[in-house]
């Protein structure tokens, strides 16, 4: 599966979860990506995880607990992995490259058209 596809059909699950969920996974999903952003390397990454700590500040932020903090997003992570699965699993590509080509009566040429179904 292209993850460029996976990473939209992602997107689109998140913008379609219940608010709260929703901005808590997008606080901290947005720290951790500006963090792996300044880093070199992954060990840089981590470090920065340790040293700015998305989650604490998340807790801070929406007046939770560190712990309650991790679950809810350990949930939200796995409610958004099944959903993604579901649609991956359902998703299938057609090949429209002949249907194209008899209409456009261009059958020289070597243009593909693949359509994503979900």
């Amino acid at each position: 599966m292209n993850e460029s596809l996976a990473g939209m059909l992602l997107k689109g699950l998140v913008r379609s979860l219940p608010e709260e969920k929703r901005e808590l996974y997008e606080y901290i999903v947005k720290m951790e990506d500006t963090l792996a952003q300044r880093a070199a390397t992954s060990e840089h990454f981590i470090s920065l995880l340790i040293e700015h700590a998305p989650h604490k500040k998340a807790a801070a932020h929406f007046d939770c607990s560190y712990g309650e903090i991790l679950k809810r997003m350990r949930e939200i992570e796995e409610e958004l992995d099944d959903q993604l699965h579901t649609r991956l699993s359902k998703a299938k590509w057609l090949n429209c490259t002949c249907a194209i080509r008899r209409k456009k009566e261009e059958a020289n040429h070597r243009t593909a058209l693949y359509l994503f179904m979900i």
